[in-house]
């Protein structure tokens, strides 16, 4: 992450507003269930809220970041340095799946779609995988100048979940912003 983006997500303001506003808003309608993945933490704005309502495990790609919230929230989740397109994990071990605004950190639509499958794979028959991302646009893209910037167009998301094997797929934007949900089909 570039300067800027640092900034921003390791402030009260973003982690007020995750709490508030953004984490209400994609996760209404969804069952977390007892058992939640959370792929790309960051600074743990998700987290620190998700944490009182699931058994919660999240996997970052950044060691000195994982290493981080170890330490702020080892006692209330399990934190994993790993990767979220080769998730360590078995299969079916999660009754959920989520990612907050990180997708687009993510360096190309394969790995991406590698990262969908990983979810896919993990879930439980009958799990939820939920999320969200910026869509793309101008300001969007200078907020990541230096930065990897790869938004996913919700157009098409659709369609890339459903490859990954997901069903009861929807995608919805406003603002500046896209949530998605989908379903692992019961066996």
């Amino acid at each position: 992450m570039n300067l800027a983006h640092r900034l921003c997500c390791s402030s009260n303001y973003w982690a007020n507003t995750v709490e508030q506003k953004l984490l209400p808003w994609v996760l209404r309608d969804v069952e977390l269930g007892e058992r939640t993945l959370e792929i790309g933490p960051g600074y743990g704005a998700n987290l620190r809220v998700l944490a009182g309502k699931t058994a919660l495990t999240a996997v970052e790609i950044d060691q000195p970041m994982a290493d981080r919230l170890g330490h702020k929230y080892g006692d209330r989740a399990r934190i994993i340095h790993g990767d979220g397109t080769d998730l360590q994990l078995p299969d079916a071990e999660f009754s959920s799946v989520v990612c907050f605004t990180m997708l687009h950190h993510v360096p190309t639509p394969p790995l991406q779609d590698q990262m969908f499958a990983e979810a896919f794979r993990v879930l439980q028959p009958g799990g939820a995988f939920a999320g969200s991302d910026g869509v793309p646009s101008l300001p969007f893209r200078v907020m990541h100048f230096r930065d990897t910037y790869n938004p996913v167009d919700p157009e098409t998301l659709p369609d890339r979940l459903r490859r990954a094997g997901f069903t009861d797929v929807h995608v919805d934007v406003k603002a500046g912003e896209q949530r998605w949900r989908a379903a692992k089909p019961q066996r």
